[in-house]
């Protein structure tokens, strides 16, 4: 059931950089890098926007963010709905990886009404997330918290490290 919820030109902005690595990229361009971003539902309840300040840069790593997978999970709010990108970054046994994830965090004690509208308002994101390989519906943080839950939506018993952290 569709809710009427438009995305905004920003949110489409970032995923698009997200998604397009650039062989040629400088230090810099790298460091601005997205790593991790959050979208929440406007005041009105009408678009979906980026929430201000809840990001992780690829710069940050290893600087003030010293593992992003945990932080990311912080930047979640206990009793709200958002809507995130992360881009994962794992090793299988063949080969280093890199993929977006669109996950969709509806915990627990977040209000039926703002899970009914999140959920409602889904697929509009979704449309514009176009080449997304990875979705993944997350409940509370038991279902996040621990990265070999992650790792399982990647590529399974495969993958041996996540955010170079052993599994």
């Amino acid at each position: 059931m569709a809710s009427g919820v438009t995305v905004t030109d920003d949110v489409i902005t970032v995923f698009n950089e997200m998604k397009v690595r650039k062989a040629q990229a400088n230090e810099d361009e790298k460091k601005k890098r997205k790593k991790a971003v959050l979208f929440c539902l406007s005041e009105d309840k009408k678009h979906i926007i980026l929430e201000e300040g809840q990001e992780i840069l690829t710069g940050d790593v290893g600087v003030t963010v010293q593992d992003p997978y945990l932080h990311f999970v912080k930047m979640l709010p206990p009793d709200d709905c958002r809507y995130a990108l992360y881009d994962a970054t794992y090793e299988t046994k063949e080969t280093k990886k890199e993929d977006l994830v669109f996950i969709f965090w509806a915990p627990d004690g977040a209000p039926l009404k703002s899970k009914m509208i999140y959920a409602s308002s889904k697929d509009a994101i979704k449309k514009k997330f176009t080449g997304i390989k990875h979705e993944w519906q997350v409940n509370g943080l038991e279902d996040i918290k621990d990265r070999r839950t992650l790792a399982d939506k990647l590529g399974g018993s495969s993958v041996i490290t996540l955010e170079g952290s052993p599994l």
